[in-house]
């Protein structure tokens, strides 16, 4: 076989195994009120519920232009730091 298709079907093959990989977590968005705005963290009111986030001022976009009272959309991505998992309970024995 030909050495260039061999080397684009492995480059294909590469480039659609890290976009099937890198699907990741789903998006979620919330637009509310910033009632506390730090360098790690951001506190969003909507309605009646606090919404607290963590964030990356290195990383996310629009962080330094954070200020109380103004109102945001959030976009963020849920995802486990820690995940333990412990032994099922045991099943009651059934009676016939």
């Amino acid at each position: 076989m030909n050495p260039k298709i061999i080397c684009l079907l492995a480059a294909f093959t590469v480039v659609v195994t890290c976009a099937a990989f890198s699907a990741g977590a789903k998006g979620y968005e919330i637009t509310g009120t910033v009632v506390e705005a730090t360098g790690s963290k951001v506190t969003v009111e909507k309605g009646t519920e606090r919404f607290e986030i963590g964030i990356d001022p290195a990383t996310t976009k629009g962080s330094a232009e954070l200020k109380v009272g103004s109102t945001v959309t959030v976009t963020y991505l849920m995802s486990a730091t820690k995940i333990e998992a412990t032994a099922p309970a045991a099943r009651p024995a059934s009676t016939p």
